[in-house]
């Protein structure tokens, strides 16, 4: 732990009943503790000073999980720590699975890692809600970020502190914990999970989580966390991918490369087709990342042909849409190219508009989804004849 530059933060509030066991727990393995007491109104403070060799923090009011833990951050970084493994004080973590945690991280070739201890939810104490949450919480986690894990609420982590401080956080309660996961991924720090052992003695151990306050709080944040995924995050990553690979690397790497299969590439091809053609103008990113998403296509590809209809493209897909939609409803088509695209005559003939656009759709992602697949076989056979010979 000394040569990581690695402390413990234990955030507290209430639980005197446990608070001693886990510092004493903890002092086995390292004196470099930070207890960051959230305005307790027991006997805290009292216990607090019978350890001399820890620091502490004492808020004078409790203004929750998060941000007692972006307290105890900073005085580490003050410090000179580069990580911090958190340690709940409720006695639902076991101090003798730190060195689990550190030499899993001295074993990384990248320290650019956050760990979660990954707790059993199968056993006979877990509580039935702390499981149900850890599933949505997984999901979400998974869709923001495109990582799997198998627990993404527990509070036993161990956090690169140093490689965090240059993230803004916004939240201070039990929220925060999946601000800080999801925002680590975003940022280039790879997010894992370690099994570690957990118990819940509801004889000691206090909870202070709000079922429906605090649950209500994470729905608006993971809320808040898929729109940025897939309006900012998503094309980002693409666009930075781009930019480092070029065009050509990118096409032949993440687009032909990609381990899906033909059947799935087109698929995601006619769904990005099919929306970025639709009448959802301001919508089209989002929603397409959402379906691939939902049917388990590929993002990347259903994103990238969902721009069909960028900027230079518009006015064209808007006549076409117009002349397509007049046909179907077999009204008479009465204004040129020039006036569809540059007085936006979709206004005043949206329903033959929206008509138009939706055939347009459905037959251009027919279309380009059959001939990307029979494309996608083309250069497979090609492939395999260059290996053969």
């Amino acid at each position: 732990m000394d040569q990581l530059k690695c402390c413990v933060v234990i955030p507290t509030y209430n639980n005197h009943k446990t608070l001693k066991k886990v510092i004493d727990g903890v002092l086995q393995y390292t004196n470099d503790i930070i207890v960051v007491n959230d305005g307790s109104t027991d006997t805290t403070s009292d216990i607090l000073t019978k350890f001399h060799n820890i620091r502490t923090i004492s808020l004078p009011h409790n203004k929750g999980k998060g941000y007692a833990l972006r307290k105890g951050f900073e005085l580490a970084l003050e410090q000179g720590f580069h990580f911090a493994i958190t340690i709940d004080s409720d006695g639902q973590h076991f101090p003798d699975d730190i060195p689990v945690l550190i030499d899993s991280l001295n074993k990384e070739t990248s320290k650019n890692v956050l760990y979660i201890g990954a707790r059993n939810m199968g056993q006979k104490d877990v509580p039935k809600k702390s499981s149900f949450g850890n599933k949505f919480s997984n999901f979400w986690f998974w869709v923001e970020t495109g990582v799997r894990l198998q627990d993404t609420q527990s509070g036993y982590r161990l956090y690169p502190i140093k490689a965090l401080k240059d993230i803004t956080f916004f939240t201070r309660k039990f929220e925060f914990e999946i601000e800080a996961i999801v925002k680590a991924a975003w940022n280039g720090i790879q997010v894992k999970n370690i099994p570690v052992k957990v118990t819940y003695d509801v004889t000691e151990r206090v909870s202070h989580f709000r079922p429906f306050v605090d649950f209500s709080r994470i729905s608006l944040l993971n809320t808040y966390l898929v729109i940025l995924t897939f309006l900012y995050i998503f094309p980002r990553d693409i666009i930075q991918k781009i930019k480092k690979k070029g065009i050509k690397r990118f096409f032949y790497e993440d687009f032909l490369g990609s381990n899906d299969s033909h059947e799935k590439k087109a698929l995601s091809i006619a769904l990005g087709v099919f929306i970025g053609l639709s009448p959802l103008w301001g919508f089209q990113t989002l929603i397409v990342i959402f379906l691939a998403v939902l049917f388990k296509l590929n993002k990347t590809i259903a994103f990238a042909f969902s721009n069909v209809s960028f900027p230079p493209f518009i006015p064209f897909v808007l006549f076409i849409s117009l002349k397509i939609g007049h046909w179907v409803l077999g009204t008479e088509f009465d204004f040129t190219f020039e006036e569809a695209g540059a007085n936006f005559e979709v206004i005043k003939h949206l329903k033959s508009y929206i008509i138009g656009s939706i055939t347009l759709s459905f037959f251009g992602a027919l279309t380009t989804g059959f001939c990307g697949y029979i494309i996608l076989n083309i250069f497979d056979r090609k492939k395999i004849a260059l290996k053969n010979g």
